[in-house]
């Protein structure tokens, strides 16, 4: 019997994902072995009847280039009675599977580390490398390289975003744009940056103060103020969904928000629009303030996770799935394929990137470096101290809309 490796995806989707997936099968088949697709994500490993298929080199090149994922993806996550009761041994066996490849996200991460340490406990024969796949960009990888997908889902974005911010020039409005980013405000920034959006709100902004709705009702007034000021009767103002994830519970429901929690624990963010609230939170205040100013919500998060992946993830991908089969041919296990500028291949150890409780930690915008700083500095608008006098035609109190007393920078 023909060794063979088997393929699975967890998580959610991001572009690039067929190209890795379709690239492995293409690598390892081209070295003899056989290739077999895991659909459900993880459950697939703990399932008595597991939906499996074998990925030929037809497949793989009818797929490799376009964007969602063949190979159905699932957010299961397995329990430790799952592995001690229901683990999959025999499909490995039967099928004389040497590698598990599994592509995904942090909590993909994690449980790959769960698994790899599994195996090793064991003792069973088998590998597992894990592919880092994200739009929300928060996987650590050395040297700021970013995780499959970030880029096209930027792209797209930035598409959307750039839409978005003719149409509030064209009409003489501003429109709030929600962007997804779970814990790290990557995506959002990147949008923000690249349409040259007056003001992005993401998590790691609030590093030295606690984050809260007022503050960013606050931050998103001082850029329509500033530009008031300016002349610009328009804008727009990217929000990272992220910043639901450090608000206190009771501020949330305060705000009229119920929320319920996948199985990792994390709001269910998809559920409700973060475009919408913010607006609609917006509005209420402009009332109060009496300021006459028309927004207009937006959301940009599940339409750019399952288009065409640009060059820069077809090449990437590519590189990534043949660095899986670099590095299995090396004898490495339990890590997660890196590739350096250079295209060459790297192990970064799941054991080593783990946090204290076991889960691998996301990657956060450093909003100490260049890229945030510089944006920030240069090309977002919003109230200073040389503002407060002319302000005062709009609030009567600028300085709670000073952009760096509201973040305590």
């Amino acid at each position: 019997m023909k060794d063979s490796i088997i393929i699975l995806c967890g998580g959610g989707p991001a572009p690039g994902m067929n190209t890795v997936v379709c690239s492995v099968a293409k690598t390892f088949l081209s070295n003899g072995f056989r290739v077999i697709g895991l659909h459900g994500g993880y459950s697939g490993l703990f399932s008595k009847n597991p939906r499996t298929e074998d990925i030929d080199f037809f497949k793989a090149d009818a797929y490799f280039n376009r964007g969602g994922s063949y190979l159905q993806m699932s957010r299961f996550k397995p329990t430790d009675q799952d592995f001690e009761e229901n683990f999959n041994l025999a499909l490995f066996q039967e099928n004389n599977i040497k590698l598990l490849v599994t592509v995904g996200g942090d909590d993909t991460a994690s449980t790959a580390n769960r698994i790899a340490k599994f195996l090793e406990a064991k003792q069973y024969p088998i590998k597992n490398i894990h592919v880092p796949k994200t739009i929300d960009n928060d996987l650590p990888l050395p040297g700021n390289a970013p995780t499959f997908g970030f880029n096209s889902a930027k792209d797209e974005g930035a598409h959307l975003a750039r839409t978005v911010y003719e149409d509030a020039r064209t009409s003489g409005n501003w429109l709030i744009i929600s962007a997804m980013g779970r814990s790290a405000g990557h995506l959002a920034l990147g949008i923000g940056e690249s349409t040259h959006c007056p003001m992005t709100i993401i998590p790691e902004m609030f590093n030295k103060t606690q984050i809260g709705l007022k503050k960013i009702v606050s931050l998103t007034i001082s850029a329509i103020i500033k530009r008031k000021l300016l002349g610009i009767p328009y804008g727009t103002v990217v929000v990272a969904e992220g910043v639901f994830h450090d608000l206190d519970p009771q501020e949330i429901k305060d705000a009229g928000v119920s929320l319920t929690y996948d199985e990792h624990g994390h709001p269910e963010l998809g559920k409700i629009s973060k475009a919408v609230l913010f607006n609609d939170i917006l509005d209420k205040e402009f009332k109060k303030l009496g300021l006459k100013i028309k927004t207009r919500p937006v959301e940009i998060g599940y339409d750019v996770r399952c288009q065409d992946p640009v060059a820069y993830d077809l090449t990437y991908c590519s590189e990534l799935a043949m660095g899986v089969y670099e590095l299995f041919e090396k004898g490495e296990t339990g890590c997660m394929v890196y590739v350096d500028a250079a295209g060459e291949s790297h192990p970064l150890y799941l054991k080593d990137l783990q946090g204290a409780d076991g889960k691998i930690p996301p990657r956060r915008v450093n909003i100490e470096g260049g890229t945030a700083q510089n944006y920030f500095r240069h090309i977002c608008h919003y109230i200073t101290p040389a503002d407060y006098e002319a302000a005062k035609k709009y609030v009567p109190n600028p300085e709670e809309f000073d952009f760096k007393k509201i973040l305590g920078w």
